[in-house]
């Protein structure tokens, strides 16, 4: 049984691990209270990921029992990344007797991008001219939903004419290399993070909007390829 509370606290952990950026949280009620995170190129979250949420827990000062929530970056984005971040959760939710929460890794990668008006386009690269990609309004609600596509110059051709356009994630350097237009703000050198899942991962943990830990699977959006070694 989950534990009853004595205060109206929510502890929730965030793991986004589907690009190289390695990024654990705390959040307190949505606001985020610890952050652990590391870029360097590599995917190194087989190593990284449990010495970084024991990182944020004594960051946070709280007890791994203390959590009510594990919230995860459920992807698109590397298949590696993606399920050593979901094993990692739903071992912590099982063990703890605490629900999952999953996030859609594109949705959390706009929430970088600070805008009145026009779209946010999140990317994540993809190979080759391929990126995954989503469209939001400036209030983070889908415009269009997220896709595998294929970039060509004419990619996003009605929504650069309409107004502006703001680019974010590791698909944007070959977007640049195509798309050359006075609407187009390119945001260079950004990976989803777990910095921007608390408030999201908040609002679903009070809607008790749950995956089933024992059922879920991250959104792979493309079924994996194994490549041999050069």
């Amino acid at each position: 049984m989950h534990r009853s509370k004595t205060k109206p606290v929510a502890f929730i952990l965030n793991i986004e691990t589907s690009t190289k950026n390695c990024s654990v949280s705390v959040s307190e009620n949505g606001k985020i209270i610890a952050l652990k995170e590391l870029n360097d190129g590599n995917y190194s979250h087989a190593e990284k990921l449990h010495v970084f949420i024991d990182a944020v827990l004594k960051q946070a000062n709280i007890d791994m029992q203390q959590l009510d929530a594990v919230a995860i970056g459920k992807g698109p984005g590397s298949f590696t990344g993606l399920r050593i971040g979901v094993s990692a959760a739903k071992g912590l939710c099982f063990a703890l007797d605490i629900p999952l929460i999953s996030i859609s890794t594109l949705q959390h990668l706009a929430l970088q991008v600070k805008a009145e008006n026009g779209v946010i386009i999140p990317m994540l690269d993809a190979r080759r001219m391929e990126v995954y990609s989503a469209i939001f309004d400036t209030d983070n609600q889908f415009v269009r939903e997220i896709e595998a596509q294929i970039l060509e110059e004419s990619s996003f051709q009605n929504y650069l004419n309409d107004d502006n356009v703001y680019f974010i994630g590791d698909g944007v350097k070959k977007t640049k290399e195509l798309i050359s237009h006075p609407n187009a703000i390119f945001i260079d050198d950004k990976l989803p993070s777990a910095n921007e899942m608390g408030m999201v991962a908040f609002e679903k943990f009070q809607q008790k909007d749950f995956e089933s830990t024992a059922y879920f699977e991250p959104f792979y959006l493309k079924d994996f390829v194994a490549h041999k070694k050069k």
